[in-house]
């Protein structure tokens, strides 16, 4: 069995903070300062993340509501079966979005900064 001394312990703190730091960098993104939505493909409106204020969309099977607060977005109601876009909850990071695909849907966070997609990589 190793012993551990002072130092390798250090250091080992010292790998694992990096590790951590950069993750959070490298992954974190920048936060969104506006949001894009769309139904049946075409943009209807695109608004800031500054002020609260709540969304009406028509789809082919229903309403679906959006509700924006300051700094953040999400889909609130949605008359799809399976609620998954609902689901995905408060939007922050830019490059985010949410598809409420059954409804034709979509809600997307933008900013100056996109956040690292390992998909797209």
């Amino acid at each position: 069995m190793m012993d551990l001394r002072a130092g390798d312990v250090g250091v080992l703190l010292a790998g694992a903070g990096v590790v951590v730091t950069l993750a959070v960098w490298g992954w974190g993104g920048a936060h969104g300062d506006t949001v894009v939505i769309r139904a049946a493909g075409k943009v209807i409106e695109t608004a800031s993340l500054t002020r609260a204020r709540t969304y009406a969309v028509q789809g082919p099977l229903g309403t679906t509501e959006i509700e924006i607060r300051p700094g953040r977005a999400r889909i609130a109601r949605d008359p799809s079966p399976r609620q998954l876009c609902v689901k995905q909850g408060w939007l922050t990071q830019a490059g985010q979005a949410a598809l409420c695909l059954p409804n034709q849907v979509s809600l997307e966070i933008r900013g100056r900064a996109v956040a690292y997609d390992t998909l797209g990589y």
